[in-house]
């Protein structure tokens, strides 16, 4: 099942796609004109186009997140320097101060132009001058300034004002300098020059519509730099100079952080060494007035002493709490591997360190044995006796260490008791001068910092460290990036194709009529039994014997197809209608019984089309007394049969010398069905030819006395509505022959109908000429 259904989605995709194909293919000549107009259009639109170039650079900024520090020298030596980030960085980069900067710095604000046939172009590199401002904060707008050069090193502007080279001279657009252009790649022989004149932060938000900056991934500091320009050496400078601008903001930023910071330092330098002289003086003073020369050593170290005794004082508390700790979780009866163990850290006994783990590891043993034995096995039994030994030797240790850490601690105590005594008898002279000379160091440790953060901004403001390092200075590829010539041609070849595509569209929708099979497979569940093409012969009768035209064929393939229908010596009525006149009715029941007489059966064709008969003109023969005749009693059945001398076995039967005004009403007495009857009994096959179904009332009579029901349609003439209605009007043993199957395109093997059919027999070739036109 799976392989069936994969078929029929591969055969339905292929008919879907044939039948676009089928749809568009023909008008192959209108998508090859307008494949030529694209083509026309994009080379014009090409010319108008002005060619843009791009270059690139890429740079590696020092971003400690990300795998560039610098080395441990360089780092000790620049304190000053913040730490940068790429995503920042690259704001910065594209921010307007740096493109104004460059701007300003290779002259922008002045660009040349030559100007062209088509548009003007940059004469960056075909100018023999630039152009240089004093003041390019300073300029007024100008849009177009004619400028010429001279034999004599000198420029003429506007065609009336003279100035020399290489010097600042006053004009009407301000001061500027024209410059040898050190750019310059090309001839004298140019076209008209002119430059403009622009402020550069005017300038700056269409420069940087050329500019891109991004990193090259999340985890890397490098930034590529991409720069689109008209002249592609111009896009190197102004890439080469923003980077060259960045690097100078960082390192002014820099340098002026340095300044900064040794200017305060030095101000607090004075400062700190002023209260620190006015101290020192005061040490003096007092000790020369006091005569205090060892009072300071001894207080000096009673504060070492009071500082040792607090300290050790401290260790024998912290001991004697872990030893109460320790204690406690010995005393505890709910010890289990889940327990928190004290921390012997401070007990000098390794010992007691030892029998806690021990305790601590019989425990765990404990607690992992008794979920898997019984409480009385004897390796449980054993391992609580082990632990029920230990914890008397540890809490015999404990009492003992305790014991001689308070006897440690009384005897601290004591000591200290004997330094408080002491301090109380210091004279007061003695606090003076130690405040005195706590002051005294305070300042010291301040001017000795403040000396070491001088010398590391001095060594700052002179080390080179840059932020950044280039990797690749910009460099300009030598072809355009646009305009893009393959995008502009495939644009405007899909925009025209398009256009023809949605006129064919259009055209076709719109039309009203049936233009394919499909469509009528659509519209009716009738089969389609028979497919003719459309041919520009004036031929009526198309199948002749021993003829291998294309039409021909198919109609024996048509007389093949009725057997599908039930037709054979039993049922041998073949009723052929349509919805409307034109569509070719007659024109196939004529074919359709040449053909059927041409196997060498007695085929009778018989006119029924009372309102507007044709068989006769086609046939090419006389109308005499037919069908009209005898439904109004005046012929017998014999008597209105003709034989047809150009085609064997080939009888005819008109529609009447004489028409009748109401031929329905002729139709509806009766005899119409004794007709069939005898000719049923003596002929092989009888093809009746009726008016069309829509029209009048004619049909549906005939229908029900007839085995079988050809109903025709037109290719592009019969409309879509009444197809929808040939479900209604025929209801015994229908089928539907597609008549007037034009050509549609330039291939005379292509059809428009959804199928293309190619014919090889050398007497199909032959046979081209006899074509034949379909009613």
């Amino acid at each position: 099942m799976p392989i069936s259904r994969n078929r029929i989605s591969e055969d339905q995709e292929f008919n879907f796609m044939q039948q676009i194909a089928s749809k568009y293919v023909p008008y192959w000549p209108l998508f090859l004109v307008a494949v030529i107009l694209a083509i026309g259009v994009a080379n014009i639109s090409l010319i108008y186009e002005t060619p843009m170039y791009e270059a690139t650079a890429t740079i590696i900024i020092k971003d400690e997140k990300k795998g560039n520090e610098e080395s441990k020298l360089v780092e000790s030596l620049d304190q000053i320097s913040s730490k940068k980030i790429v995503e920042n960085e690259i704001e910065i980069i594209q921010s307007r101060k740096m493109m104004e900067d460059v701007i300003r710095d290779i002259g922008l604000y002045a660009p040349i132009y030559e100007k062209g046939d088509v548009h003007d172009a940059l004469a960056y590199t075909s100018s023999l001058v630039s152009i240089v401002a004093l003041f390019p904060d300073s300029l007024h707008y100008f849009k177009s300034i004619d400028i010429n050069y001279t034999n004599e090193r000198q420029v003429l502007l506007d065609h009336k004002y003279y100035y020399p080279l290489d010097s600042f001279v006053k004009t009407p657009y301000g001061r500027l300098k024209f410059v040898s252009n050190k750019y310059f790649s090309g001839d004298t022989s140019h076209k008209q020059l002119y430059f403009s004149l622009n402020q550069p932060k005017n300038l700056v938000a269409a420069f940087l519509g050329g500019l891109q900056a991004e990193a090259t991934s999340k985890l890397s500091s490098i930034v590529n730099l991409t720069y689109v320009d008209l002249n592609p050496i111009r896009a190197e400078n102004i890439l080469n100079q923003l980077i060259k601008s960045y690097q100078e903001s960082a390192n002014e930023e820099k340098v002026v952080l340095a300044r900064n910071t040794l200017s305060f330092v030095n101000s607090r330098l004075a400062l700190v060494s002023h209260d620190l002289d006015s101290i020192e003086r005061r040490v003096q003073q007092f000790k020369s007035s006091n005569q205090a020369v060892n009072i300071s050593e001894q207080g000096q170290l009673y504060l070492e002493n009071v500082s040792t005794n607090n300290q050790k004082l401290g260790d024998v508390n912290t001991q004697v709490a872990i030893l109460d700790k320790v204690d406690d979780y010995v005393k505890s009866n709910n010890n289990s591997k889940d327990g928190i163990v004290p921390s012997t850290l401070g007990i000098s006994d390794p010992q007691l360190s030892q029998l806690i783990e021990t305790l601590y590891n019989s425990e765990l043993e404990y607690d992992k044995l008794k979920k898997t034995v019984g409480a009385n096995n004897p390796s449980l039994v054993a391992i609580k006796d082990r632990i029920n030994k230990i914890k008397p030797s540890i809490l015999s240790n404990i009492n003992s260490q305790r014991q001689s850490l308070i006897a440690t601690r009384e005897n601290i105590a004591s000591t200290n008791n004997h330094y408080n005594s002491v301090l109380q008898a210091v004279p007061q002279k003695e606090r003076e001068l130690l405040d005195i000379t706590r002051e005294q160091q305070i300042k010291s440790d301040l001017y000795s910092f403040l000396l070491q953060k001088k010398e590391e901004s001095e060594i700052a403001a002179a080390s080179s460290s840059a932020n950044s390092r280039v990797v690749d200075y910009a460099q300009s590829g030598g072809n355009p990036v646009s305009p893009n010539g393959r995008l502009i041609y495939a644009f405007f070849i899909i925009l025209f194709g398009g256009l023809v595509g949605v006129f064919i569209f259009i055209k076709e929708f719109l039309t009203g009529k049936v233009l394919y099979r499909q469509e009528i497979e659509l519209l009716t569940s009738i089969p389609i039994i028979g497919e003719i093409a459309f041919d520009k012969s004036r031929d009526k009768i198309v199948i002749e014997k021993g003829q291998r035209s294309f039409v021909a064929e198919e109609f024996r393939k048509l007389r093949i197809s009725l057997s599908f229908l039930g037709i054979d010596f039993s049922h041998k009525k073949i009723l052929i209608t349509s919805s409307i006149s034109g569509e070719g009715k007659s024109f196939i029941a004529a074919n359709l019984a040449v053909s059927l007489a041409l196997t060498g059966k007695k085929v009778v064709l018989v006119d029924i089309d009372l309102n507007n008969p044709t068989l006769d003109k086609i046939l090419n023969v006389t109308r005499e007394e037919g069908v009209n005749e005898f439904l109004e009693g005046k012929k017998e059945p014999e008597e209105i049969i003709k034989t047809v001398k150009k085609h064997e076995n080939l009888f005819f039967i008109s529609a009447g010398a004489h028409l009748s005004s109401d031929p329905t009403e002729l139709l509806s007495n009766g005899k119409v069905s004794d007709l069939l009857n005898y000719l049923e009994n003596i002929f092989d096959f009888v093809v009746v030819d009726t008016s069309p179904i829509v029209l009048v009332t004619d049909g549906y009579v005939l229908t029900a006395l007839c085995d079988a029901t050809l109903y025709v349609v037109r290719h592009n003439y019969t409309p879509k509505v009444l197809i929808k209605r040939i479900d209604e009007n025929i209801d015994i043993n229908p089928a539907i022959i597609f008549n007037g199957i034009k050509i549609r395109s330039f291939f005379k093997n292509n059809y428009g109908y959804g199928y293309d059919y190619v014919y090889g027999n050398k007497d199909h070739k032959r046979s081209e000429k006899k074509k034949v036109k379909k009613y």
